[in-house]
């Protein structure tokens, strides 16, 4: 798939939206990526998924981890495609964390999936979560990439199906709030 055909996924599901929007992150931006529009539907969730399978087709998967609650339909889907496990983190008073008795066993190869990167923060929180447990993580995949950084995550392979540069706002600096638009917050946080 091309990117203009994944980014036709996105638009004819209305994913792509526009507005004044709070990010996870706590950045502003005039454009949301509401990827559960797309993700609603199997058939184009296993489509993205055996494309970002494919970016990781080489390495040996034992789990796929997801933090909550964006992303754990990508981590399930892409285990179906590796045959592996998937589990998810959970944020509690602001850590994230191993929860419902999940657990990464020493050695086991990690592949951390991601729906929109924008900072990277959260994936940075689970590569540590990982190595803290033991595992290894053998890369990261997010469906869209909108960060401006090119090394993301230091040593961890980062593999995304769509990059797109839209510009994004620290709060103090965000034109809609000078305007008074009122801040639409869409997060899982």
């Amino acid at each position: 798939m091309t990117e203009k055909e994944i980014l036709d996924i996105f638009i004819d599901c209305g994913a792509l939206i526009e507005g004044h929007f709070l990010l996870t992150s706590g950045l502003h931006s005039k454009k949301y990526f509401q990827k559960s529009l797309v993700l609603q539907y199997p058939q184009y969730t296993e489509k993205l998924c055996r494309q970002l399978s494919k970016k990781f087709a080489s390495k040996k998967v034992d789990v796929v981890i997801a933090p909550a609650v964006g992303a754990i339909v990508l981590s399930y889907q892409l285990a179906s495609i590796f045959k592996c496990r998937s589990i998810f983190t959970e944020r509690l008073d602001g850590k994230m964390l191993l929860r419902r008795d999940f657990k990464i066993a020493t050695g086991e190869k990690v592949l951390i999936a991601e729906d929109i990167v924008t900072t990277g923060g959260s994936v940075m929180e689970l590569v540590e979560l990982v190595r803290g447990e033991g595992g290894e993580v053998i890369g990261v995949c997010a469906l869209v990439d909108r960060s401006k950084k090119k090394n993301k995550f230091e040593d961890v392979e980062f593999k995304s199906l769509l990059r797109l540069n839209l510009k994004t706002y620290k709060p103090q600096e965000c034109p809609m709030c000078k305007k008074g638009l009122p801040l639409i917050k869409h997060g899982s946080r």
